[in-house]
């Protein structure tokens, strides 16, 4: 069973940062296409920032400029630096890998066609 483990979530003032941290299978960050994913009260989950098996980034709008996905295999550990962080970014975020490796601006907006999830770490920022 393929398992995600996040960390790093916390609460912060506006302007804040954070860097949230998922620690995969080492098969995990080497074929599959991985991402965050979050979901505020009463919203749909939305795509954050998906990274594919070929190397390709894709950001949601609302984050570019602010926050950076990143991967580093030697351990198996994908990343999401968020910076300059406002009140809208409060959420439960939700590292994710799609097995298919399939791309990454398919992905971002396809979270129901993700089949693997973590456990989800809260983010709270304060005005």
């Amino acid at each position: 069973q393929v398992q995600l483990v996040e960390s790093g979530g916390g609460s912060v003032q506006a302007g804040g940062s954070l860097r949230l941290s998922c620690v995969a299978s080492a098969y995990i960050i080497n074929t599959a296409s991985m991402g965050w994913f979050r979901q505020a009260p009463g919203k749909a989950r939305e795509g954050v920032a998906v990274f594919d098996n070929v190397g390709t980034i894709t950001y949601a709008d609302s984050v570019k400029g602010r926050f950076t996905i990143s991967k580093d295999n030697a351990k198996n550990t994908l990343y999401l630096q968020m910076n300059n962080l406002s009140p809208e970014d409060t959420a439960m975020y939700y590292c994710a890998a799609d097995k298919e490796a399939r791309a990454s601006w398919w992905l971002l907006v396809r979270p129901a066609q993700i089949g693997v999830w973590g456990q989800g770490t809260q983010v709270t920022v304060s005005s």
